[in-house]
């Protein structure tokens, strides 16, 4: 069989091995079809199809697959969809996903029917660049309860009732939504468990309240965005939030039963830090948390709180049983990491992530003015704040620093993402245990060095 070329997924390479290995082929082939069909569906549906010339066996499989994927981005070929749903045989779609960013007056709807006349379960659509109008259909749906709507143009504004019975897992990303049309879209999903809202920059007022079964919401706000102000989720337990517009200010005013927060500020390097604002604005914030058992912080939101700790700004208790840091390690965080250890009485399980974050961090020199009066026996500062300045015994310093600080602590997990070169990382694992010893709490430690 001549070489049909490799695309990103390899799946043009497994069939040329399929042919050249009559082995590998029969023993394949002797699969049951609903084995091979799960096997395509996790690959775009024109190279699935593409399998049906290795011999007559595999002539119909794909037609049947669970899923459906056109994603040619930029190139979307009309006549090869139609004629692919017109040879589609399942009478159950689990996941249809169709990509068209640019490409104008083609039978999108009639696609996205066809889905829905074969109950799909998760749909997934990608319009990108292009404005389309979503029909009433869209809307209307009992099978769906995995929904994902990219767009970056087109508006979701219901004309009708929405009504999506089965939807338990909405995201939207770069869509157009007003307060009101968004309130019509939750009251039709009685059911929703798990909501992400990525740049949806008309949305001023997130209220939830009406929505008793969501409990995951994840929040991304990028740089020129508005997105939401105020946050009203009296049910969420779980709730993910990032800022790429540190001016816009976030307000929570009701997270009443979240038992799970991650949180980090994104900055541009086009933007003048407010340190007044961007410190208000988090301790704000923590102020709704001090209940939450399980806490994540990035390194920006880090280094806000260790500027409002060298002012002497007072912080709120907290209640959290387990703190993830996800950071490097530098005297711009270190500040802000001992105040939540110090006021995070119950905390039992510690876990530090050395994240290698190169880019929408604060730069340093915009904190650096204000770290001037900073006791340094109090916030071990390691010379250079580059990863690969810092030796074996700083970090044992820290981490021992960190156990003494937190009197209830029973395990600390360490993940040093190319923090430390061969040499150094083996000093520090020989440290470890002893660390643990004689301080009684359980350590687990591994490194991903870009020198090993």
């Amino acid at each position: 069989m001549a070489d049909h070329g490799e695309n990103r997924d390899g799946a043009s390479a497994s069939v040329r091995v399929l042919n050249h290995r009559s082995e590998d082929l029969d023993t394949i082939s002797s699969l049951p079809d609903v084995i091979l069909q799960q096997i395509l569906s996790l690959i775009p549906t024109k190279y699935a199809i593409r399998t049906s010339i290795l011999s007559k066996r595999w002539r119909h499989v794909w037609s049947e697959t669970p899923s459906l994927h056109f994603d040619d981005f930029y190139k979307v070929d009309a006549d090869s969809i139609d004629k692919t749903l017109a040879l589609y045989k399942a009478r159950k779609i689990m996941t249809f996903q169709l990509c068209a960013t640019s490409v104008v007056n083609l039978p999108y709807n009639e696609w996205i029917e066809f889905a829905m006349s074969r109950n799909v379960e998760n749909l997934f659509l990608d319009f990108g660049y292009l404005k389309y109008e979503f029909p009433d259909s869209v809307y209307i749906n009992s099978s769906v309860k995995q929904l994902r709507i990219e767009t970056k143009f087109s508006e979701l504004i219901p004309r009708c009732s929405v009504s999506w019975k089965s939807l338990k897992k909405l995201y939207l990303r770069c869509c157009n939504l007003s307060d009101e049309s968004f309130a019509k879209i939750l009251s039709g999903c009685p059911i929703l468990e798990s909501l992400t809202l990525y740049s949806c920059d008309e949305l001023m007022v997130l209220d939830l309240t009406k929505s008793p079964n969501l409990k995951i919401l994840i929040i991304h706000l990028n740089i020129w965005d508005s997105g939401p102000t105020h946050i009203v989720a009296p049910h969420i337990h779980c709730l993910t939030l990032t800022l790429k517009n540190y001016q816009l200010s976030c307000t929570f005013v009701d997270v009443s039963s979240l038992t799970e927060a991650k949180l980090d500020i994104c900055f541009s390097e086009l933007e003048d830090m407010n340190v007044d604002f961007l410190q208000d604005m988090v301790l704000k914030i923590l102020d709704k948390l001090q209940n939450v058992d399980k806490l994540t912080f990035g390194e920006n939101f880090l280094k806000i709180l260790s500027l409002a700790e060298v002012r002497g700004v007072p912080f709120p208790m907290f209640k959290a049983k387990a703190l993830t840091l996800e950071t490097m390690i530098s005297q711009y965080v270190i500040p802000g990491i001992l105040r939540l250890l110090r006021n995070s009485l119950e905390l039992k399980k510690l876990t530090l992530h050395t994240m290698d974050i190169e880019t929408d961090t604060i730069p340093d020199k915009d904190v650096s003015n204000y770290l001037c009066g900073l006791n340094l026996n109090h916030c071990w500062i390691f010379g250079n704040v580059f990863h690969w300045n810092v030796e074996s015994k700083h970090v044992a310093s820290f981490m021992e620093l960190m156990i003494k600080i937190t009197k209830a602590l029973e395990k600390m997990v360490v993940r040093l993402e190319s923090y430390l070169d061969g040499r150094d990382f083996e000093e520090l694992l020989e440290m470890v245990p002893m660390l643990s010893q004689n301080n009684n709490v359980s350590i687990e430690f591994s490194s991903i060095s870009a020198w090993r």
